[in-house]
């Protein structure tokens, strides 16, 4: 039970707070270490004793109920709680580093001198206020959902708060429409084919061939374009997979189509290149149309790389400035170049802009690809999400599945969509180009780059 005590105009209550006192080899006591106050709020005296009494049997409430929280002295501030949240996450590179960066940046900075429990339902809205006025909303909206997750944490996982600041109201105040961060404009496939056209001025065939590749698959670039070998292009997979089990089943279902196999992404972690899984471990196999097929295994003729695209030096795109030397010229054009010597490779016509994709990321042809594939109207949604990555939600998800007949039909499709709104419009392809003689040393090509693979990752 709380004691209360009168000195002199004030009046102070003391309870058990749980714990116990340490001997001095940190091993705790028999003895109770208590825990008192002398107002319910810093700074406001209890009115008379009554009162005291009954926050002390408050505290004791909250101690037999695992709501118990440290005074003033023992509380959690925000710059440590930060630390040790971002220590107890097991997140991916790429993961673990954009969380890093929104709590040093942002949020770290802004509660340093708050405590956990202190963080009130007022102060998180002027911190939203304040993330809205100075970010984007895409920005706005990881910042804020990192803070949920911490606050989430503190009351479930380290029990330092009781409830959560962040109030959800529904049509409560002034209406504001949600920011869109671009509007899409339509994108037809004329569109897509001269950025194409560029990306070969500025690439050669291998430009070509990278944007109808993510024209045509879905595929998430840059990681998992760039992380996409030889071994697992549809030229040598699914004889080349290096599971047997995949390997067999997936020779028997695609003996009469043509596809490539998503197993990796690449990226830089810790200054080094490595292999990891795609993005929400989304392994797949892709069906490919033929026209696809010959033009990945004309880039592959092209070099002895185990990468199926490589830069225009011949190294792995990984080493590349890819927005800067690749995609911007390609979408916004660029001015002639001439030659600085006799045979310069620097040399380069003028690049015209393609103005239906100003300012727009390269994922702007993945979303492409997924309505191209929705336009046909007689596509699955299941095998239209399989392709994507992604996981139909509920039951659907539980009890659907992709089947061979599908697939048939999406490349059937897709061979139909590039016969008829590229070859058949009279759009510019470029010839095959000349292939280099064949390896005088007789070396067969690396099937697998063999760098690290993340674990786990």
């Amino acid at each position: 039970m709380p004691s209360v005590e009168r000195r002199g105009n004030s009046i102070r209550v003391k309870w058990w707070g749980g714990e116990y006192l340490l001997d001095d080899d940190g091993n705790p006591t028999k003895k109770k270490k208590y825990e008192s106050a002398s107002g319910p709020e810093p700074g406001v005296p209890f009115e008379d004793e009554d009162a005291a009494y009954a926050y002390g049997l408050d505290r004791e409430s909250d101690v037999r109920n695992k709501r118990h929280r440290p005074r003033n002295a023992d509380r959690t501030m925000m710059s440590d709680y930060c630390d040790l949240w971002f220590e107890s996450l097991d997140l991916r590179v790429r993961s673990n580093k954009t969380y890093k960066s929104r709590l040093n940046a942002v949020i770290k900075p802004y509660w340093r001198h708050c405590a956990v429990d202190q963080v009130t339902p007022i102060e998180y809205a002027a911190f939203d206020k304040f993330v809205t006025a100075k970010y984007s909303d895409s920005y706005r909206k990881g910042v804020l959902a990192v803070f949920k997750m911490m606050m989430d944490d503190a009351i479930v996982k380290y029990r330092l708060r009781e409830n959560s600041p962040i109030v959800e109201q529904h049509r409560r105040g002034k209406y504001k429409k949600a920011q869109v961060r671009r509007k899409k404009r339509t994108l037809p496939i004329e569109a897509i084919h001269r950025v194409a056209v560029n990306a070969h001025t500025i690439w050669g065939y291998s430009g070509w061939a990278y944007i109808w590749t993510l024209a045509f698959t879905c595929m998430r670039p840059p990681g998992e374009t760039f992380g996409l070998q030889r071994g697992f292009c549809s030229t040598h997979w699914p004889e080349s997979e290096p599971d047997e089990e995949l390997r067999e089943e997936s020779m028997t279902r695609y003996r009469d189509l043509s596809a490539l196999r998503v197993q990796y992404q690449t990226y830089v972690a810790d200054g080094r290149h490595v292999l990891a899984a795609p993005k929400y471990d989304s392994w797949r196999t892709l069906v490919i149309p033929p026209f696809l097929d010959e033009m990945h295994a004309t880039v592959l003729a092209s070099h002895r790389s185990p990468w199926l695209f490589v830069s225009m030096t011949g190294k792995p795109m990984l080493s590349t400035n890819f927005k800067t030397d690749y995609w911007y010229p390609m979408r916004d054009g660029a001015d002639e170049r001439p030659a600085r010597l006799r045979y310069d490779r620097w040399q380069r016509p003028a690049i015209p802009a393609v103005p239906e994709l100003a300012g727009a990321d390269i994922y702007r042809l993945r979303h492409w690809a997924k309505a191209k594939l929705d336009e046909a109207g007689n596509i699955p949604k299941v095998a239209v999400e399989a392709r994507m990555g992604h996981e139909l939600p509920g039951v659907e998800g539980t009890y659907s599945e992709v089947t061979l007949a599908m697939e048939e039909r999406i490349v059937e499709y897709l061979q139909s969509v590039w016969e008829k709104e590229v070859v058949g419009a009279g759009l510019w392809v470029p010839p095959f180009p000349t292939l280099p003689p064949d390896d005088l040393l007789n070396e067969t090509p690396l099937l697998f780059s063999g760098l690290p693979v993340l674990e786990n990752e």
